[in-house]
């Protein structure tokens, strides 16, 4: 897998298993955060827990005594054998989690490829895990302002990774037109232009306030709209100077000045915004779009067309939505010894024997065997020489892909069928 898809992947299992450990509640304090950088020694760690482990025998309540020192033992096991943390260090969350129906099970989830090194020891005993530095590690830092303007309306937000956020829509009062003639008609010109100027002044210093304090991360400001307005605001200094010296040029003519705009704005000013993901995503998605209405398409969706195209080294680039939420499941038939493999979404009840039609308690998932759907297809793309794009759900584009077309596509190197 290329250096690029391979850090997509580590991003999307990191993304997923937060997901999982966000909802997870303890009966009290009973779960237990271990966060290990890569400068420290897990032999003191594990000397740690041995010393929480003790106290933790004085706990007056009997159930609570009992999960605490379960899931201590339990985090010293998983680290058993360790040496050092790793070269971005290790997470470990353990503890008895509330199932249902008043009960609990003990879980232990173990984070060792994280997409950056963690940079803090933590340990902590809660009734929730310490997700604080995992959270962080998904922020994408590298973002551009956005602001489209006219005299009607305006706009701004911010472009960051993968989304595009619009903080406030604002509508003006100023009158387009009058009909005033004569001595009235320059008085009603200037009495317009200065309601423009304060609404100016109001779009403009609304986004200076929002963008400031962001202003170390900022790696630049987008400027749009319908008409000359956009020139007159950039030329006439309605922004803050911090803000004005990151203006980007050119200034984008887009049809609107709401959020659709800043979208269209997106969609212009894409080799503008280094690192922005957005627009090749856009870009990508469009063309299978384009691809499949052709004759002859360049293009194919669903698994059992995908896994033929990459059969046959058709695949250039193999499109997989980060939504996409099924795996491989692998089964064992105990009486007639059959193996199948089958693609399911979430938990389901094991399935019959499709050879012997055995009931279903004579068959076992090989949980080892099963793997997800997303790192099955991306190893087959590996060796067919294939890209690999994960596309979010955060865009239109990326939303059409995951509801329309299952989660998955492919764009040909050759029309295909």
């Amino acid at each position: 897998m290329s250096d690029d898809a391979a850090e997509q992947a580590i991003r999307l299992r990191f993304k997923k298993t937060l997901e999982e450990l966000r909802p997870l509640r303890g009966m009290g304090t009973q779960l237990v955060t271990v966060i290990i950088p890569p400068e420290r020694q897990v032999s003191d760690v594990r000397h740690q827990l041995s010393d929480e482990a003790g106290q933790a025998r004085n706990i007056r309540s009997n159930q609570t005594r009992k999960n605490v020192c379960e899931a201590l033992e339990a985090a010293s096991s998983a680290l058993s054998g360790l040496k050092n943390a790793g070269p971005k260090g290790l997470a470990l969350f353990t503890g008895h989690v509330i199932v249902g129906n008043n009960k609990s099970r003990l879980m232990t989830y173990v984070i060792d490829d994280p997409p950056e090194p963690f940079t803090s020891f933590r340990y902590r005993c809660d009734s929730t895990f310490e997700l604080t530095q995992l959270e962080e590690m998904l922020i994408d830092r590298t973002a551009y302002g956005l602001i489209v303007i006219d005299r009607g309306e305006g706009a701004y937000g911010l472009a960051s990774g993968r989304k595009v956020h619009c903080q406030e829509h604002i509508s003006s009062l100023v009158p387009s037109k009058h009909r005033q003639g004569g001595q009235s008609q320059q008085r009603f010109e200037r009495l317009i232009e200065e309601a423009a100027d304060k609404f100016f002044k109001k779009v403009t210093e609304r986004a200076c306030n929002y963008w400031l304090p962001l202003l170390p991360d900022l790696k630049g400001i987008i400027v749009g709209g319908p008409g000359a307005t956009k020139d007159t605001v950039i030329n006439n200094n309605y922004l803050h100077h911090e803000i004005q010296k990151i203006v980007k040029t050119p200034l984008f003519d887009v049809g609107y000045s709401n959020e659709s705009g800043l979208r269209e704005l997106i969609q212009n000013a894409g080799p503008l915004m280094d690192k922005i993901e957005l627009d090749e995503e856009r870009q990508l998605v469009d063309r299978f779009l384009m691809e499949i209405m052709q004759a002859h398409p360049k293009a194919t969706y669903g698994e059992m067309m995908i896994r033929s195209a990459l059969d046959q080294g058709a695949v250039a680039t193999l499109l997989l939505s980060e939504a996409l939420d099924k795996r491989r499941a692998v089964y064992n038939c105990r009486q007639c010894k059959h193996q199948w493999t089958v693609t399911v979404t979430g938990a389901v009840e094991i399935p019959d024997c499709v050879d012997c039609g055995a009931s279903a308690n004579q068959v076992r998932e090989d949980l080892a065997a099963s793997v997800d759907l997303i790192d099955e297809l991306s190893l087959l793309a590996e060796q067919s020489a294939a890209k690999v794009r994960l596309i979010s759900v955060d865009t239109e584009e990326g939303s059409t892909l995951n509801q329309a077309f299952g989660g998955m596509a492919a764009l040909l190197r050759w029309a295909w069928s």
